[in-house]
């Protein structure tokens, strides 16, 4: 019986598209936006870093000017690094109705920046129970140490909880823990999906 549900945040309850920050930032830096794709997916290390909160936004900002040689002030960067996202309506009206019958889990991949941002923007998603952030618990999906935060936060075992996620590889790490999984697509049928596992809501 799945008492609790874990859902990933981008591209479950809300999209995002870096695409739109690569744009913007063009316009500060001698790179255009297909190169700064390729330094962005180059220097990924840099996103782990604050996505694991083991540098402060300061460091972020510094360090990713430098690598793009940009010239942007802290204030303009980030509202342009963190306005990439969009809610997502029909998977919000679930995790809702869900709410009544199950605990629920925020289980998410984010830095203090852009999650702030987010709580701001879109007020309307914070009905979780717990949350359990990369920059928060200094682990990132998929190390099972992540995974383990949110089953103890859960307060039930991995048989009784099930996770969304739109990676295959979180998915994965979550199986290995005894987690049922639903790997989250753009044609997944959530909802059906949820019921044919014995939810009801």
């Amino acid at each position: 019986m799945i008492r609790c549900v874990f859902s990933d945040l981008g591209k479950v309850i809300i999209f995002f598209d870096n695409n739109i920050f690569f744009e913007k930032i063009a316009n500060y830096s001698p790179y255009s936006k297909e190169e700064i794709r390729e330094l962005a997916s180059a220097h990924f290390d840099l996103v782990e870093f604050f996505d694991k909160g083991e540098i402060t936004p300061q460091d972020f900002h510094t360090r990713v000017i430098q690598e793009l040689e940009a010239r942007i002030d802290y204030d303009t960067f980030f509202s342009i690094y963190n306005d990439v996202f969009s809610l997502n309506p029909p998977v919000l009206q679930i995790m809702k109705r869900l709410k009544r019958n199950y605990r629920l889990v925020l289980l998410s991949n984010t830095d203090i920046m852009r999650y702030g941002f987010i709580k701001k923007k879109f007020p309307e998603i914070l009905i979780f129970d717990e949350y359990v952030l990369s920059f928060e618990v200094g682990f990132m999906k998929p190390h099972p140490q992540i995974f383990r935060k949110a089953l103890e936060r859960a307060g039930f075992p991995a048989k009784e909880c099930v996770f969304i996620d739109d990676r295959e590889e979180n998915i994965e790490a979550a199986e290995k823990l005894g987690i049922n999984a639903i790997h989250m697509g753009p044609q997944t049928d959530l909802e059906a999906i949820l019921r044919e596992i014995g939810l009801s809501f």
